[in-house]
């Protein structure tokens, strides 16, 4: 069954040491080169500047002006977020170093050319749709 320990018997028995100090490492980075990521932003930003200039009206301004605060501060939080405090040493890989180790990815490691297309495709696309939106606008 159970059996009642008093304090000072398990003060007798028990050996007290320091709670152990962890350090605990923190990779705050998101292993691409800035340069995609700066990528990816300016062509989001630049389907709205597209979709801005082909379809200009002045009931636009506003949904245009809470789209681009909301491109922002999807790619702007995590900026801040991958500076806060403790300081780590995770920093971005440098291009030349994508270049010569790739990435790896879940099915495997990937070179830079692949990885860029797979960061890259759904912004091109975007930016693409939207010029082809403002051209079939501009022919009817």
């Amino acid at each position: 069954m159970v059996k009642h320990f008093t304090r000072e018997l398990v003060a007798e028995q028990a050996i007290i040491v320091e709670t152990p100090k962890v350090a605990h490492e923190v990779d705050r980075s998101f292993e691409l080169p800035k340069g995609l990521y700066v990528a990816t932003v300016g062509l989001y930003l630049g389907f709205l500047a597209v979709m801005a200039a082909g379809l200009s009206s002045p009931g636009l301004i506003i949904p245009m002006a809470i789209f681009a605060f909301f491109i922002l501060a999807g790619f702007g939080l995590p900026t801040i977020w991958a500076r806060m405090q403790p300081p780590h040493r995770s920093r971005n890989i440098s291009w030349s170093r994508l270049v010569s180790k790739g990435v790896a990815t879940h099915t495997g490691r990937v070179s830079a050319r692949d990885a860029a297309v797979q960061v890259l495709v759904l912004p091109v696309l975007i930016f693409c749709w939207g010029i082809a939106a403002v051209t079939i606008a501009a022919f009817t």
